[in-house]
């Protein structure tokens, strides 16, 4: 358990995805933060963090595993503070079952991951988003359909764009960059 979570209540300190959930924050502002969600539930979380706002903003978080999260900050916990989800109806019940499915992923369900992955030789490629920006990244692994991709940039989920000179959209986030699902499966003479 981390430092922050530590200074939580244990009632406070348990997530039900993962021991702790990283990711960051964006206040109005434009100013980021990194936070650890340490309690999840399916209305709200506590995201443990420095850097306690007031109640009321429109943060928008980008968790690992969960992507980009749009949550409204809450009342101050000891280590960080309370926020409630900014969607409903349909999109809330979507975001329900994405957290019901990691937890019971947490708790040992197995992974159905459809093809194996491998580390590439060549780990440096390029980043190429729909507007034609290219940014260097790192390939950490990759399977038939698709790669995790270590990045300083986050684009959207489902936004297109190319690795290298594969074509792909982002399907999910984690700590350090994003998960990309090829359009088309590798073959023998693409790798």
């Amino acid at each position: 358990m981390t430092a922050l979570a530590q200074n939580m209540p244990p009632e406070e300190a348990q997530s039900g995805l993962a021991s702790v959930v990283f990711g960051r924050f964006m206040l109005p502002d434009m100013t980021e933060h990194a936070c650890q969600v340490i309690e999840m539930g399916p209305d709200n979380a506590v995201f443990a963090t420095s850097e306690v706002p007031p109640i009321g903003l429109p943060i928008v978080a980008y968790l690992e595993d969960l992507g980009r999260v749009e949550v409204i900050s809450g009342a101050p916990v000891p280590g960080g503070f309370r926020v409630r989800y900014a969607y409903t109806g349909a999109r809330l019940e979507r975001f329900r079952s994405r957290i019901s499915y990691l937890k019971q992923r947490a708790d040992g369900a197995p992974d159905h991951r459809r093809h194996a992955r491998f580390e590439p030789k060549d780990k440096h490629t390029n980043l190429t988003l729909p507007d034609g920006r290219s940014y260097p990244c790192e390939v950490m692994d990759i399977s038939i359909s698709g790669c995790a991709i270590k990045t300083d940039v986050m684009p959207s989920l489902g936004t297109a764009l190319l690795v290298g000179k594969m074509k792909g959209r982002v399907v999910r986030y984690f700590e350090s960059g994003v998960g990309i699902e090829f359009t088309k499966q590798l073959t023998v003479q693409d790798s």
